[in-house]
């Protein structure tokens, strides 16, 4: 009997589990304020060059024209003209130096941020977008570790060492005394996301019964656009840059009482051979869903969990490509992955093209996220594989339909990058759910691992895509239409994973035993196991 079916006759989301969820969704909010948070601390407000003033006094006194920032150009932000006498001019045609007196910003919108106050504008202005790089680097770099710690150690003590990091280093860059302390800690907090939305999330899934497993994607996933759209009103309240890092990290302190109320996963023991500590919580669960275990039906299952266990070999992520059809699937996770949030993130940082309060461009993207998300509730029961690529397909288009779309149509354009988000939040859902049903319980947090970290890598490259508009403007949108596109197509590869049990060796995926001399594949019969659900009397 293995673990799904013992998950029929204690309840697949009862008490327990709901109770679990709680746990489980509450960071989300928090994870979500620490991966847009840099819209608002890094944001670059309107500026200029003292030494564009010709009168000091008038610097000193901020009495500036606000309506002139907003629109000033290169020439008054960056440059200080010259005539030929080495004075000052704002006659075009004029050479130009360096800005040396420093710059001067406006408070209308921030009070202050990283740039304000690091000056990262002109010749350093690319160092905030090196900080935003090397944070995703640290999503990819804490998927890579945490992945692979998860399977050795578990996936609870993973999340409570995530939460820790989190916390900590995300109140260490409230004082940050430079940007590059700054950038140092942040790289630790993304880590720390990587580990804790990863294995949350495959916490919940290993607790969750077949028919109700998607919960374990979709929900967290609700929670983390719910924290999409709080951090703009936190934001709105909050204008000063450091009060607002604290102000997001510090209520992580609250968090240590999960060393007391967030349960193991009993799946993973019970691949690992700890079934003392397997069966415990197992019957703790069923106690809590109201439907005990008896005597009888414990002892069978201590000697299945036995059986199960014995010549239990160790597995590593060579196993994710050591077999033909478990190598194929691998593969187009990872590329849904890749696709998915390079789209997303390529998407959210154009929400200036809004012309809009940033504000409220940030409520409309976070509350563009939350239907994407809640359809997902009603599709994944039906068809994992054509929901994927249902939303792939709808993202995929309205993105590559606004490259045909004249510049004068910006309202028309505006609505297809809507509909593109919407598809792509809706497919970026469904892949947490979809590959945790891929990937053999053996090797499940090694695939989601390296999974994240293809996610990550097209986080890093979502910035870099738009330096193509130099070569033409219709490029980044280009490629957030067909990336999508090609994802929907290699779906169609994938298998249907939806109410069926999940997969906890990599012969359950093959079908057949695997030679770890050679690889060879030796056909044998699957045993049938005896489904004891719909024997299961409520």
């Amino acid at each position: 009997m293995n673990f799904d079916e013992i998950l029929c006759l204690i309840g697949g989301f009862g008490k327990f589990q709901k109770i679990l969820y709680v746990w489980i969704c509450v960071p989300q909010i928090f994870l979500a304020f620490h991966m847009l948070v840099s819209v608002f601390t890094g944001a670059v407000p309107p500026h200029l060059c003292r030494s564009t003033w010709p009168s000091a006094g008038s610097v000193t006194s901020l009495n500036f024209n606000l309506s002139l920032l907003s629109t000033t150009d290169d020439l008054l932000s960056c440059t200080t003209p010259l005539n030929h006498s080495g004075t000052v001019a704002l006659n075009d045609g004029h050479p130009t130096g360096s800005c040396q007196g420093g710059w001067e910003y406006s408070t209308e919108t921030f009070q202050s941020t990283i740039v304000t106050e690091w000056d990262l504008v002109c010749d350093n202005a690319n160092l905030n977008t090196v900080g935003s790089a090397i944070y995703m680097f640290g999503l990819l770099v804490g998927a890579v570790v945490f992945g692979s710690l998860a399977d050795k150690y578990g996936r609870r003590i993973i999340i409570l060492v995530g939460l820790t990091i989190q916390t900590v280093f995300g109140v260490g860059a409230a004082f940050a005394p430079n940007f590059y302390i700054y950038t140092a800690l942040r790289f630790m907090v993304g880590t720390s996301i990587s580990g804790v939305i990863m294995n949350a999330f495959v916490l919940g899934t290993e607790w969750t019964g077949s028919k109700e497993r998607m919960l374990a994607g979709i929900i967290t996933d609700y929670f983390f656009g719910f924290g999409y759209i709080l951090l703009a009103g936190v934001a709105y309240l909050i204008r000063d840059w450091r009060k607002l890092q604290l102000a997001i990290s510090a209520p992580g302190f609250l968090f240590i009482f999960y060393i007391w109320v967030l349960p193991k996963s009993a799946r993973w023991l019970m691949t690992n051979d700890r079934k003392e500590e397997a069966w415990e919580l197992i019957q703790k669960a069923a106690q809590m869903n109201g439907k005990p275990i008896t005597k009888d039906l414990e002892m069978c299952q201590v000697y299945k969990i036995e059986k199960k266990t014995e010549g239990k070999k160790k597995h590593s992520f060579i196993d994710l490509v050591r077999t033909p059809k478990m190598r194929k699937q691998s593969l187009i996770v990872f590329y849904l992955w890749f696709a998915n949030v390079l789209v997303y993130y390529g998407l959210s940082l154009n929400i200036s093209d809004f012309g809009m309060n940033i504000y409220l461009t940030q409520m409309i993207f976070g509350l563009v996220e939350m239907p994407a998300r809640t359809i997902t509730l009603f599709t994944l029961n039906r068809s994992r594989k054509i929901s994927q690529l249902a939303f792939l397909a709808v993202g995929g288009t309205a993105c590559l339909l606004t490259t045909f779309i004249p510049s004068h149509l910006s309202v028309v354009k505006t609505v297809l990058a809507i509909i593109g988000k919407f598809g792509i939040t809706a497919s970026l859902s469904i892949i947490y759910v979809y590959s945790a049903e891929v990937f053999p319980t053996v090797i499940r947090q090694n695939g989601i691992g390296i999974g994240s970290m293809c996610a990550r890598i097209g986080g890093v490259l979502a910035p870099m895509m738009y330096l193509l508009r130099g070569i033409s403007p219709h490029i980044p949108m280009a490629l957030c239409g067909l990336c999508p596109l090609l994802g929907s197509a290699l779906t169609l590869l994938l298998p249907e994973t939806a109410s069926k049990p999940l997969p906890d060796t990599i012969e359950d995926v093959e079908g057949s035993n695997h030679s770890e001399e050679d690889g060879r594949v030796i056909e044998t019969p699957l045993r049938k196991v005896d489904v004891v659900c719909s024997r299961r009397t409520d």
